[in-house]
């Protein structure tokens, strides 16, 4: 596989392209709350070695969720608390999947 292709084959949704700027634009919000959410590790962008933020599409999708979130009354925290009790549930879920795979085959 050539280096191009290489690259190319990276550009899942994990991959980060999007400046802090276009993020902002993207899901509606300022720079400024983007590095408020950062500061309160409720994402965390990838940096250039020069430090710059970059966003990727999971980043997208969970800047939208936090947006949600806002919007229906939830302060920061309440925010925080949600989204671990996101990812825990997919984690959990996951797990029952797995054993219900393994039970169906045993």
């Amino acid at each position: 596989m050539s280096e191009m292709s290489e690259a190319y084959a990276e550009s899942d949704s994990a991959r980060a392209l999007f400046g802090i700027s276009v993020t902002a634009e993207l899901v509606g919000t300022g720079v400024q709350n983007l590095r408020a959410y950062e500061r309160r590790g409720l994402l965390e962008p990838r940096r250039t070695p020069g430090g710059t933020r970059l966003y990727s599409q999971d980043d997208l999708t969970r800047l939208r969720r936090i947006t949600t979130l806002l919007a229906s009354g939830l302060n920061l925290a309440g925010v925080e608390a949600v989204l671990a009790l996101e990812a825990e549930n997919a984690v959990l879920r996951a797990r029952l999947d797995r054993a219900q795979r393994r039970g169906a085959r045993g």
